[in-house]
């Protein structure tokens, strides 16, 4: 083999070293576009799970939200009706005296026709959710309930610790005392 032979061998093995290290090259670089690409997806995969994350989270405080006010709405309707119903409560009580003392006359007509005002007032107060609260003599006594005026001498043993009286009758709005009723107890 002459010379220009090795050299020529020698240039074509170069030139396969080349060409495969240029392959070799060309696929490295695909791989790292490809990883590249892949990084980017996992990037961009990412983000949308902490997007997701995030809408979801408002989503439910949003929610959260529209719950409380919701509920607070409610309470204030509740409230302003409270208030209008505890300003009628003399008004019914007033009544509840008239019949009283109007019993105690020979006008029967008379007795009648404001005792149908007050049942007409106390049927208007009951269908916006007004109850009285049930408190008759000899009922135990129950702090959360009633609210004790005073407290006598019981005139009888059974009637320790019991209601004696009752002086104003008590009223609920719902499930809620707007007016506790006024008693005397036995100890």
């Amino acid at each position: 083999m002459s010379d220009k032979d090795i050299t020529e061998d020698f240039e074509e093995v170069l030139d396969d070293e080349q060409r495969q290290e240029a392959a070799d090259n060309e696929i490295n670089e695909e791989e790292n576009a490809a990883e590249a690409e892949l990084s980017v997806e996992d990037q961009l995969r990412e983000d949308l799970a902490k997007e997701k994350d995030k809408f979801l989270r408002l989503f439910a405080e949003f929610e959260n939200f529209k719950k409380r006010t919701s509920k607070e709405r409610m309470e204030m309707f509740k409230t302003a009706g409270q208030e209008i119903m505890v300003s009628m409560l003399p008004v019914l009580d007033d009544f509840d005296r008239a019949l009283k003392e109007l019993a105690k006359s020979e006008d029967k007509e008379m007795f009648k026709g404001v005792e149908l005002i007050r049942v007409k007032f106390r049927e208007t107060l009951k269908s916006k959710g007004l109850e009285e609260v049930e408190a008759n003599q000899g009922d135990t006594f129950d702090a959360e309930v009633h609210d004790a005026i005073t407290q006598i001498p019981a005139p009888d043993k059974k009637l320790k610790g019991k209601l004696i009286d009752v002086v104003e009758k008590g009223y609920k709005l719902g499930e809620r005392i707007i007016r506790h009723p006024k008693v005397v107890v036995g100890n």
